[in-house]
């Protein structure tokens, strides 16, 4: 009972599997046959294999010759059904593909694989398998095109003997279980907020950054400005300094010019005569205590001492050539006044 069980399960396989894609039907010989550009038909003559006819114009014997399979030399693509696969960490996955392959020696094609469509579609599954068991979830999904690669290698090893040369493996669709999918959704929502998070803080250091370098900067700009303000304060007081000295020395050279001239003595005299009278009335101005001569209101002896001063001053002006320097004493009134001079 079981083994004919077995038996109708073999011959139900058979029945619902698809035909050959590439294989058209098998022609009738007919003496003279056109073979279509881009396939192969396999020729026996009286069961045994003759030759591979070429396309174009071809002649065969009646009765002897028959051709037995007609291969396509087209690129074939071949729907490799949905199966399950369990990745490196036991997540099992539903994934499928699409395989390109295309037929390279007719004659291994037809007598190497009874059907070479099934037999490629089977390895590519089965070689699909073992390459994602190797593999984790995370790196299924990040390493798709090494994957393809790694399966494409494994099934021309094979396949060489078939005659047929796999191209390249593509992947289709990679289905994960639900709650897997929930939790990697999970994950990456969590990994999008680190990110988030991350760049807020890189942000805000960038920020803080930025608001230290300003300050930085206007720091330095202020002690810059600072520095050039006091520079050019510097130098206008010493220029001022420059102009009022020269200021001086010109009135200086002007006064004693005019002192030289005709009655410089009594514009000396009325000057300093002017000033005693100026300073006496600023005295209490400034201050609560005053220290006066004995003689303040006798103006006139004021001004004679002041210009016995000059005079002597005048004198010893004189004597300018000589190196050695005197100084003398006048006693005016009980006031003494140094004067130094040369001889």
């Amino acid at each position: 009972m079981c083994n004919c069980f077995i038996c109708l399960n073999k011959h139900f396989t058979t029945l619902i599997k698809a035909p050959q894609r590439w294989a058209s039907s098998l022609p009738v010989n007919t003496v003279v046959l056109f073979v279509p550009q881009q396939e192969a038909w396999v020729v026996e003559r009286m069961g045994r294999f003759h030759r591979i006819l070429e396309p174009g114009l071809n002649f065969l014997i009646p009765i002897l010759d028959r051709v037995k399979y007609v291969q396509s030399l087209k690129e074939i693509v071949i729907d490799v059904p949905e199966q399950s696969a369990v990745s490196l960490d036991n997540v099992t996955l539903q994934i499928d593909g699409v395989l390109y392959l295309r037929i390279l020696d007719p004659f291994k094609a037809s007598y190497g694989v009874e059907d070479p469509e099934y037999a490629v579609t089977q390895l590519a599954q089965t070689t699909m398998r073992s390459e994602l068991g190797k593999l984790t979830l995370d790196k299924v999904f990040r390493e798709r095109e090494s994957l393809n690669s790694n399966i494409v290698h494994s099934i021309n090893q094979a396949s060489d003997e078939w005659g047929i040369r796999c191209l390249r493996y593509e992947i289709k669709d990679i289905h994960v279980p639900p709650r897997v999918k929930e939790s990697m959704q999970m994950q990456v929502e969590a990994e999008r907020k680190k990110r988030a998070t991350v760049l807020e803080s890189e942000g805000a250091r960038e920020a803080a950054i930025n608001v230290a370098e300003g300050c930085k900067q206007a720091q330095i700009l202020a002690s810059e400005g600072e520095k050039a303000e006091q520079i050019n304060r510097a130098a206008g007081e010493a220029n001022a300094v420059l102009a009022k000295a020269e200021a001086k020395a010109k009135a200086i050279r002007l006064l004693s010019e005019a002192l030289t001239r005709q009655n410089g003595n009594a514009a000396a005299s009325l000057t300093v005569a002017e000033q005693y009278v100026s300073a006496f009335s600023n005295l209490a101005k400034e201050s609560n205590t005053i220290l006066l001569p004995s003689n303040t209101g006798d103006i006139s002896s004021m001004v004679t001492q002041a210009m016995m001063i000059y005079g002597s001053l005048s004198k010893t002006q004189s004597t300018a050539d000589s190196t050695t320097p005197e100084t003398k004493e006048l006693t005016l009134e009980g006031n003494t006044v140094s004067e130094t001079g040369y001889k």
